[in-house]
C-alpha cells in the first residue's frame, strides 16, 4: 500500500477531527496495508486504538464519551505520522509510542526487549489459581524477564512477595530496571544479570515463572517484518525452540523450595517437548482462549524425572 504524500496527509488532517475519527482511519489504513498484528493486539481496531490513545497520553480505558474529543492540529499531525510509520516501517505500535499494557499495568517498551504479550498475564491477574491455592509464596523468580513485565506484575499483584527478575541481556535489563522504577517496586523487585540460573547461586524460590525464547529457527525465518525489530536473542532457542527450556528443566529443582512450582511458556514448541520427554507429567494450562503452550511442573516431578531431563538437555548442550 502506498505511503501518503505530505499534501495528501494535509488533506486527510483537515477531514479528521475526533479521537474516534483517527482510530477508524488508522484501523482502515492498517487493514488495507495488510499489517501483521501479534504484539499485544490481534486486530487493526485494537492496534489503532493503542496507537491513537497512547500518542495522546490517554489510558486505554477512557470513557466512550471522550471518543468525540477533538484533536489539535499538532496532535493530528503527530497521530497521522505514527500511523504512516506503522505502515512504512512495520514497527510494532508499542515501540512507536514507547509504552504498552500487560496484566492491566503500563510498561515502557522499546527495542531493547520484546513487546510484552504473554498469556501468563492472565495467571498473574487470577492469582495463579488454582496452582498456588495451598502454597505459601515469599520469593518468586521471573527468568528471561526481558522488559521485566512478568516479574514486576507479580510484585504489583502480590505486595508480600520478593521477586527477582533475570536476563542475560544488559539492554533488556536496563529497560527492566526503568520499569521497576516506573512501577515503584524498587524495594520488592531486584534485577539480576544471569545466564539462566548461573548468577543465582544460593537463592531459592517458591515460584519460578518464565517466558523464555522458544521460536524455532524455521519459524523465525518465516516471521513477518514486525518481528525483525525485536531482539532475536529474545525469540529463538535452537532448531526446535527448546534449548533454553531444557536447560531450565535440568537446573530448576536446585533453585526451588521443597514445594516449589515451575511455570514456563513454550508456545508451539509444546509438541516437541512432550515428544522429547513423554514421561514427564507436564500440566498444560488452559486459558480463556484455550491452550497457549504454558506448563506447570512441581519440583518433586523435576526430581523424579531428573535423569531423563538431564539426558535430553545434555544431548544438545554437552
Amino acid at each position: 500500500m502506498a505511503i501518503l504524500q505530505p499534501q495528501t496527509l494535509a488533506a486527510v488532517t483537515a477531514e479528521l477531527a475526533s479521537i474516534i475519527d483517527f482510530i477508524r482511519y488508522g484501523a482502515s489504513r492498517f487493514s488495507a496495508a495488510g499489517l501483521t498484528f501479534g504484539h499485544s493486539h490481534d486486530n487493526p481496531i485494537d492496534e489503532a486504538t493503542h496507537l491513537v490513545l497512547a500518542s495522546l497520553h490517554l489510558p486505554p480505558d477512557i470513557p466512550p464519551a471522550y471518543g468525540a474529543g477533538k484533536l489539535t492540529a499538532e496532535e493530528r499531525e503527530r497521530v497521522l505520522g505514527l500511523i504512516e510509520r506503522r505502515i512504512a516501517e512495520r514497527l510494532p505500535v508499542a515501540y512507536l509510542v514507547g509504552e504498552t499494557w500487560f496484566a492491566g499495568l503500563k510498561f515502557k517498551s522499546d527495542r531493547r526487549a520484546l513487546v510484552p504479550r504473554s498469556p501468563i498475564a492472565e495467571l498473574i491477574e487470577s492469582g495463579f489459581q488454582p496452582w498456588l491455592e495451598h502454597r505459601q509464596v515469599e520469593r518468586a523468580l521471573d527468568l528471561c524477564t526481558g522488559s521485566g513485565c512478568i516479574g514486576i506484575a507479580m510484585a504489583e499483584y502480590n505486595p508480600d512477595w520478593q521477586v527477582d527478575i533475570v536476563d542475560i541481556s544488559d539492554e533488556a535489563l536496563s529497560l527492566a530496571r526503568e520499569n521497576i522504577v516506573f512501577q515503584h517496586v524498587e524495594r520488592r523487585v531486584e534485577a539480576v544479570r544471569s545466564d539462566l540460573f548461573n548468577g543465582l547461586k544460593g537463592r531459592r524460590y517458591d515460584l519460578i515463572v518464565s517466558n523464555p525464547p522458544y521460536v524455532t529457527e524455521a519459524e523465525y525465518a518465516a516471521l513477518p517484518g514486525e518481528y525483525s525489530h525485536e531482539p532475536k536473542l529474545g525469540l529463538t532457542s535452537g532448531e526446535d525452540g527448546l534449548d533454553l527450556c531444557l536447560r531450565m528443566l535440568d537446573e530448576a529443582a536446585d533453585y526451588l523450595s521443597e514445594d516449589g512450582l515451575l511455570i514456563v511458556e513454550v508456545g508451539e514448541s509444546e509438541h516437541a517437548l512432550v515428544e522429547l520427554l513423554p514421561e514427564v507429567p507436564f500440566v498444560w494450562i488452559e486459558f480463556k482462549v484455550g491452550a497457549m503452550g504454558v506448563f506447570a511442573l512441581e519440583r518433586r516431578d523435576l526430581l523424579a524425572h531428573a535423569d531423563a531431563i538431564r539426558a535430553a538437555a545434555r544431548a544438545r548442550h554437552g
